[in-house]
């Protein structure tokens, strides 16, 4: 087992690790930009190591000055947390030919599902059900019409390297594919320095399910059932639960094994994630993220596991603490992604903490590393926690949910807790009627 763990990553996500490791008797090493020289992260962890100024792109993505700060602290392993370098599979070569250990998937699994043309293809030789679309890249317009005709409309174009809903547009007819094939590709290439899209069916009104998997590296997997993350805007999720509402334990039992014997066969090490559409009750996948969610509290809270202590174990060569016949699902857990933005327009609010105030009480969780006093950095993400709560069933996670959010204190910033407080009001979210896009439907009814 490691001695000390640096982490790769900033705000409550850098917390969470330091927790598990601090449970693990592992000494924790935080690193920060100037800018976040009084975070909690660097509070919390055993060690701190400054690595550049405040834009991300010269301290939290600098590969060199990560590295740098394991050498000089000793460090054995590095955590990415999510975001920042957790994807990225020139990061994990340099990792590993410094005699560092990365803890997550090997570079090869990262850079297999990074491409989301090589992913699907992969998924698909495993067994795993895929949406219909392009066998691969799609180069111009003539072959975008000619696809979209054999799987009909309307059809969606997706950067090869995207995520986040950028490359991504939405096309009813063939009127309206050239433009939307044409601004995909500029978005694509803009954002990701790669203009390769390609088509899939566009589904009416699915639902977001991903599937949490979990590989010992060896050939050994499982599953941890679902999260509904249909809830989204733009394509960022906004509220996730688990197990979903609308799966059955047998369609549940049925594309749990099916991801679970996939990622065993690749020799997948750790936890990771296979993304899929639901509708009318077929499953179809969109991508694997190969790294650690950041909804990943909810399945810790209906299966009672901690998912970076598992992480941890992996990477030093260890076991799995579970198998598949010991893991059962105990209630109903649901996320709250709480950011420090202006509702309706989600334009980012940093700004001082002048109060704050954690709810508590039977069943809930908060993921955050604000403190009263804190004064949030412009610079990154404007995810500041996340709230977690966990019942019995999903009326009393429900329930849970609205008197959390009626404990808790945000001051000095807005932020969109008062969504939530809404949205709870909604008979669609009591029933969990709703698919991918009802938020936005229901923001453009609210706000116009």
């Amino acid at each position: 087992m490691f001695d000390k763990i640096l982490i790769a990553n900033r705000g409550e996500i850098a917390l969470r690790v330091i927790r598990a490791c601090r449970e693990m008797g592992i000494a924790s090493v935080a690193v920060h930009s100037t800018a976040d020289a009084d975070a909690m992260h660097v509070r919390m962890a055993d060690e701190s190591v400054c690595i550049g100024p405040a834009p991300s792109s010269a301290s939290y993505l600098s590969m060199p000055a990560i590295i740098s700060a394991c050498e000089i602290t000793g460090a054995q392993a590095i955590h990415p947390g999510y975001g920042f370098l957790s994807e990225n599979a020139a990061f994990v070569q340099m990792v590993e030919d410094h005699d560092l250990t990365f803890i997550g998937p090997r570079a090869e699994h990262i850079r297999i599902m990074g491409d989301k043309i090589t992913a699907k293809d992969t998924m698909k030789n495993l067994g795993v059900p895929c949406v219909p679309g392009s066998d691969g890249g799609v180069n111009d317009v003539d072959e975008a019409k000619r696809v979209a005709g054999q799987i009909g409309y309307p059809v969606i174009i997706k950067a090869t390297a995207g995520g986040g809903g950028r490359g991504m547009k939405v096309a009813q007819d063939e009127k309206g594919l050239e433009v939307a094939f044409r601004t995909a590709r500029a978005e694509a290439k803009a954002a990701f320095g790669n203009p390769d899209v390609y088509i899939e069916k566009y589904l009416q009104k699915p639902r977001h399910i991903e599937i949490q998997v979990f590989g010992d590296g060896k050939g050994r997997a499982v599953h941890l059932g679902e999260r509904d993350c249909s809830l989204q805007r733009r394509h960022q999720k906004v509220l996730e639960e688990a197990p979903g509402p609308a799966i059955s334990p047998e369609e549940r039992a049925r594309i749990g094994k099916t991801c679970a014997d996939a990622v065993a066969k690749i020799g997948y090490a750790g936890a990771g994630t296979i993304e899929f559409l639901y509708e009318d009750g077929e499953f179809y996948f969109i991508e694997m993220n190969t790294r650690l969610q950041v909804e990943h509290p909810v399945t810790e809270a209906i299966f009672g596991v901690d998912l970076v202590r598992q992480q941890i174990l992996v990477a030093a060569g260890e076991e799995m603490e579970f198998q598949q016949d010991n893991l059962t699902i105990s209630g109903h857990a649901i996320e709250v992604r709480i950011n420090a933005e202006k509702v309706p327009n989600f334009s980012p609010c940093p700004g001082k903490i002048s109060q704050y105030h954690a709810p508590g009480g039977l069943g809930v969780r908060i993921d955050s590393a604000l403190y009263q006093g804190y004064s949030i950095p412009p610079y990154y993400d404007s995810l500041i926690g996340k709230l977690i709560v966990h019942g019995r069933d999903r009326r009393e996670a429900l329930a849970r949910l609205d008197r959390a959010l009626g404990e808790m204190i945000v001051d000095g910033v807005d932020t969109t807790m008062p969504l939530f407080r809404a949205l709870l009001d909604e008979p669609d979210i009591q029933s969990g009627n709703y698919s991918i896009h009802w938020l936005e439907r229901w923001l453009d009814q609210k706000f116009g």
